[in-house]
């Protein structure tokens, strides 16, 4: 449930002025379609405390969904990038899309759909998060899911599948939203379960360069509202990727006066 991130567009002062009133979580419904919807896990794992406790208002509460499930907010929080890093993800899975991919945490705003419609034929997406109410949310937003598209409730650090099964594994907006050793068993696990000669793919913050006057707006308020997210600023993505796993080749990108990064491994 990387979510701009959409995984977590967690860095609005709005939210914060505004907190919600904690209410009971909704599991996760069960008897969903056998196939082209939610993978049949016996038992889903549980909401990690972490999580619980930093990005409740932002991820957790279905206050949240309902608050930030909006494409011009999504946007707004990025400072108007998202559709050109939703896009800059999108085409760095290029052409691996006609395999079999795996987005890990969901988004907010648009970002599946995109992906969906660009899915050619023999295709398929799977997409895992921890948090039912971002999964019902996603089934919500694409309506009738597709029979290639899978979703999962599954921990980034643990995922249930086998080594080697993805083309190309997509995280965005996701590391700077956990700590550090989870972190680096997301990771790992990434690298796990793409194939040879796949992609992995990371979209995230990055440490902006000193003429950029976001470099001193986004420090406090990442500092304020997203305690993980500095390290981001500190180190590169580079070095959670696990001794052994080492990419044919890393390409970085940086976007809006470096803020913001994509990392594309070839592994």
């Amino acid at each position: 449930m990387n979510k701009p991130s959409p995984n977590s567009f967690s860095s609005s002062p709005h939210a914060l002025s505004s907190p919600m009133k904690r209410e009971a979580i909704t599991p996760l419904q069960s008897g969903l379609p056998a196939s082209g919807a939610m993978s049949p896990l016996s038992s889903h794992p549980a909401i990690p405390e972490y999580l619980e406790q930093t990005y409740w208002w932002a991820y957790v509460h279905p206050n949240a969904v309902r608050f930030f499930e909006r494409q011009w907010l999504v946007n707004l929080i990025l400072w108007g990038n998202f559709t050109r890093l939703r896009d800059a993800a999108i085409e760095a899975m290029q052409p691996k899309l006609d395999g079999h991919t795996l987005q890990i945490a969901c988004v907010y705003g648009d970002f599946t759909q995109r992906i969906v419609k660009q899915i050619p034929t023999g295709g398929r997406l799977d997409v895992v998060d921890v948090a039912p109410v971002q999964l019902n949310n996603l089934e919500n937003k694409l309506g009738t899911i597709p029979n290639n598209v899978v979703l999962s409730q599954q921990d980034s650090s643990t995922l249930s599948y086998d080594d080697n099964s993805f083309d190309s594994v997509l995280l965005f907006f996701l590391l700077h939203e956990q700590p550090e050793d989870v972190r680096a068993k997301t990771v790992k696990e990434a690298f796990r379960v793409v194939k040879p000669g796949g992609k992995v793919v990371f979209v995230d913050y990055h440490q902006p360069v000193k003429r950029n006057p976001f470099r001193y707006i986004m420090w406090p308020v990442l500092k304020w509202l997203e305690p993980f997210a500095l390290a981001l600023w500190e180190k590169e993505i580079s070095s959670w990727i696990p001794d052994g796993q080492t990419p044919s080749a890393i390409h970085k990108t940086t976007y809006f006066g470096g803020l913001y990064q994509r990392v594309v491994c070839d592994c």
